[in-house]
């Protein structure tokens, strides 16, 4: 759980998700708004998958530490 919650990735879809709510409670509410709340969740299934990803392929052998 701690790989999900302290992935920077995570961390700024969280963030991006404060200015998606804040245009839903004030904004106008058209096809713009769609697309706001279309893309935060696209960024936030990247992140997770990128999170799964990484837990499959532990990462390139030239960027380990020796």
């Amino acid at each position: 759980m701690r790989k999900y919650i302290f992935n920077g990735a995570i961390i700024n879809a969280a963030f991006s998700a404060v200015g998606v709510i804040n245009a839903t409670r004030k904004g106008p509410h058209d096809w713009r708004l769609a697309l706001m709340w279309a893309s935060w969740g696209i960024s936030v299934a990247i992140a997770v998958g990128t999170i799964i990803e990484d837990q499959n392929n532990p990462g390139d052998p030239a960027f380990q530490l020796k």
